[in-house]
């Protein structure tokens, strides 16, 4: 029978989620999930299944057909693990998770050649769907914020700016000199979005 869902808390704050592509998801607490070792899998997968494709026949797309099954395996347990993580930080700090739009996340994410693939090829809208899905099992508020200049914006002082994203990994402000990991910058961005926090200079 079907779980029914306890209604969402009441909460004064938000955990901030960004998604990216080297880092699949970091959080406004500086938890940055996924690295190295799963960015490396997914190159191999990739690379497997160029050469699978180059060689067209027909054991070598069964063999593709396989290997896309197991991508897909691969990708919804990251996902799950990502999401379950999410939803207990949440859940055990008393906050709501917030997370951005979605809608042309693909063409808004900066990414450069080498990156396109990794960026084509996750499957975000399902990790969106999974943390939707549990959060709501927990009775943890989900709430959607406008992603615009999230990336390029300083928490601190509020200057916007794209210089101050020297990097795809880091962000340096060139108003108040704030720095810091990138995406957990842009995750605190969200957070402050979904609550509506004013900046320092502006209090």
């Amino acid at each position: 029978c079907e779980v029914e869902a306890p209604d969402p808390i009441d909460v004064e704050d938000y955990l901030g989620v960004d998604l990216g592509i080297v880092n699949i998801a970091s959080d406004s607490d500086g938890q940055v999930y996924t690295g190295g070792q799963i960015n490396g899998t997914r190159r191999r997968h990739r690379r497997l299944r160029k050469r699978l494709q180059s060689k067209g026949t027909k054991s070598a797309k069964r063999l593709l057909k396989k290997r896309r099954r197991k991508e897909r395996r691969f990708a919804r347990h990251v996902n799950h693990c990502i999401s379950k993580r999410v939803v207990a930080t949440a859940k055990r700090t008393g906050r709501g998770i917030a997370l951005e739009n979605l809608k042309g996340i693909r063409e808004r994410v900066r990414a450069r050649r080498s990156q396109r693939a990794t960026l084509h090829s996750w499957a975000f809208l399902q990790l969106r769907q999974f943390i939707d899905y549990k959060a709501r099992l927990a009775g943890v508020p989900v709430e959607i914020v406008d992603p615009r200049n999230t990336s390029r914006t300083c928490p601190s002082c509020g200057c916007v700016d794209k210089r101050n994203r020297l990097t795809q990994s880091t962000f340096s402000c060139i108003g108040c000199g704030l720095a810091g990991l990138a995406d957990v910058i842009a995750a605190e961005n969200i957070r402050r979005a979904a609550v509506n926090r004013p900046y320092a200079d502006a209090a």
